[in-house]
């Protein structure tokens, strides 16, 4: 499966990923790369804890376009 994931700096200098289509799947890294890394890892836990729990892998996410 593909999923996208959000990468950000924090207030401490730590990168931390999310996945939107999963609740809660966030991690972190001390590296862009280490977070992208932990974040894989991160979203096969958490699709098996929502499996073994009968929850819905993933919730609708959807791009829109806003003008500024």
């Amino acid at each position: 499966m593909k999923f996208f994931v959000t990468v950000d700096r924090d207030e401490d200098g730590m990168w931390v990923a999310e996945c939107p289509a999963i609740p809660g799947c966030v991690s972190q890294g001390s590296t862009r790369e280490e977070a992208v890394e932990s974040i894989g890892e991160a979203i096969s836990l958490c699709l098996e804890v929502r499996a073994e729990r009968g929850l819905p892998l993933t919730i609708e996410t959807r791009q829109i376009e806003v003008a500024l």
